[in-house]
């Protein structure tokens, strides 16, 4: 195969993450010869086998550093940025990550005439006041002025085998007989299947999306928080009870956990801001057609996936009786 006839390359930031790594898997089956770029490559090998042989490559990259971006996305046709944090760590700031890295990964797409796809979040808004939501949004304007036919995509809470919501409160519910419910619980979701994220994600690759919109990315069920735990206790055949924790009581604990050092807090206060809002597709997404449906692809049930993965937090996992909780 000469030089000319290679696959076209798409070079994925935070594609070692959770959404990314699907993303990888997708684009892998659909022939790309992929460039994961990611501050840690000796930390990404359990990429390799998602693909062919040389099919995957991963490099180093930071998008702090405006440098490592360029190199990564030279020679592509195509960039998928994953990147994004739920809490800040060191130099690993929200306006570092998500703001800056995205205006800096959509500019140097745009240097190497390469297509953008972009993965922000339900929530992203300039004027939040949450820095998670604030940078978020930023970022989309910055990128849609540098890249205008970029494909933009906000989803929902995202589930899957790796996620950090159902398998965090999973992991609660095995340490702890209470699980708190913030603000009441009473926040709604709409979770997202990680493999209906990363297949939209592929499309837009495919350009089979049209650039320059938002689109917002939700599942078939519309869940309140209360909702989501009782299907993770569900899953996980446990009946822990609940306990509503008003916004200001959690936040305080999110900034007391905040300065323990060295150790992820299990809330913070912008977190607590986020969810004071609903985290749904808008009414105005829906009537457009920017959504999964939009896109032709089916949303998936959470019910029908959670069971796969939350088996490992049952009392005693496979081997617990179907139906019966402890």
């Amino acid at each position: 195969m000469t030089l000319a006839n290679l696959p076209p390359l798409v070079t994925v930031f935070g594609g070692s993450g959770f959404v990314g790594r699907h993303v990888v898997g997708a684009l892998a089956k659909r022939g790309y010869r992929i460039r994961v770029a990611v501050r840690r490559p000796d930390l990404a090998g359990f990429l390799q086998p998602l693909g062919n042989v040389g099919q995957i490559s991963v490099v180093q990259a930071n998008l702090r550093y405006r440098n490592s971006i360029d190199r990564a996305v030279d020679g592509a046709s195509h960039v998928v940025n994953c990147v994004g944090i739920l809490h800040e760590t060191g130099r690993n700031t929200f306006d570092a990550v998500q703001e800056f890295g995205g205006r800096a990964v959509a500019e140097a797409a745009r240097n190497a005439g390469a297509s953008l796809a972009h993965i922000s979040a339900i929530g992203a808004n300039a004027n939040s006041d949450s820095d998670y939501g604030r940078t978020k949004g930023r970022a989309e304007t910055a990128i849609l002025s540098i890249k205008p036919d970029a494909v933009i995509f906000r989803p929902s809470i995202v589930f899957g085998p790796e996620d950090s919501f159902f398998n965090k409160f999973a992991d609660m519910a095995r340490m702890s007989p209470v699980l708190p419910l913030v603000g009441g619980g009473k926040t709604k979701f709409q979770p997202v299947y990680v493999e209906d994220v990363a297949e939209a994600v592929a499309r837009a690759v495919d350009g089979k999306v049209a650039g320059g919109k938002v689109y917002e990315l939700g599942g078939p069920e519309v869940l309140s928080f209360r909702e989501c735990l009782e299907m993770m206790l569900k899953a996980t055949r446990r009946k822990n009870s609940f306990i509503s924790l008003p916004f200001g009581v959690a936040s305080l604990i999110g900034s007391i956990a905040s300065l323990v050092p060295f150790v992820t807090p299990p809330i913070t206060p912008d977190q607590v801001r986020l969810l004071k809002r609903d985290n749904v597709v808008s009414a105005e997404a829906e009537a457009e057609g920017r959504t999964l449906k939009g896109l032709g692809i089916a949303p998936t049930m959470p019910a029908s996936v959670l069971d796969s993965y939350l088996v490992q937090y049952r009392p005693h996992g496979q081997y617990t009786g179907s139906g019966k909780a402890a």
